[in-house]
């Protein structure tokens, strides 16, 4: 299994030097609005959001902390050292995300959820492919290659469904940075499934 780096979404990240203040210079316009850098756009990041999404921002960082406990349990189950390696780039690309993601909360003015929180607001829209306390108790309790295929294809099924969530807010959101973090995810995570699927085929 071939193991690839995410330097597109760090970069990504790095890029939104308005909403997470350690990546990057940030600029002002005349009336003081914080901006970033979308390559050779500047895009006020405190506007123009709509509640799809602020939903996609309460309901992915959620999401996205069950794939960083999900990566971190790797380092004391896994066994195979591709899934060890691949478990890390996972947690690598989502950890910024969230920390960008919560930043963009922070300016719209809105709460941070959790995951509970984030289902019950968000009623039918709850989040996709996360996993039950009982299933995250499995794979904490499993080793080796047992771990390894548990592994696989719970995140397959973790990837699926922030992929649908990405989907749904590029079809009804209006932020472009929020846009431009879910066809982000969608690139990733879909290369991460081919990972994962060719692992368990294998």
């Amino acid at each position: 299994m071939k193991v690839r780096t995410h330097g597109k979404a760090i970069a990504f990240v790095g890029l939104a030097c308005g909403v997470v203040l350690s990546f990057g210079a940030c600029s002002s316009d005349q009336d003081g609005a914080s901006q970033t850098s979308t390559g050779s756009d500047l895009v006020d990041v405190s506007e123009g959001a709509n509640p799809d999404d602020i939903m996609f921002a309460q309901m992915m960082i959620p999401h996205h902390e069950q794939a960083v406990v999900m990566a971190d349990l790797a380092v004391d189950g896994a066994e195979d050292l591709e899934m060890l390696a691949l478990a890390a780039e996972i947690k690598a690309a989502q950890d910024p995300e969230i920390q960008l993601m919560a930043s963009w909360l922070d300016q719209w003015g809105v709460p941070r959820l959790s995951g509970s929180e984030a289902t019950q607001s968000h009623g039918s829209h709850g989040m996709q492919g996360m996993l039950s306390d009982a299933q995250l108790e499995a794979l904490a309790s499993a080793q080796g290659l047992t771990f390894d295929a548990m592994f696989a294809q719970y995140m397959i099924e973790h990837h699926e469904g922030a992929i649908s969530m990405a989907q749904d807010v590029l079809e009804n959101g209006a932020h472009p940075n929020v846009a431009a973090l879910a066809r982000e995810i969608i690139v990733t995570q879909e290369e991460e499934i081919v990972q994962l699927q060719a692992f368990l085929a294998g």
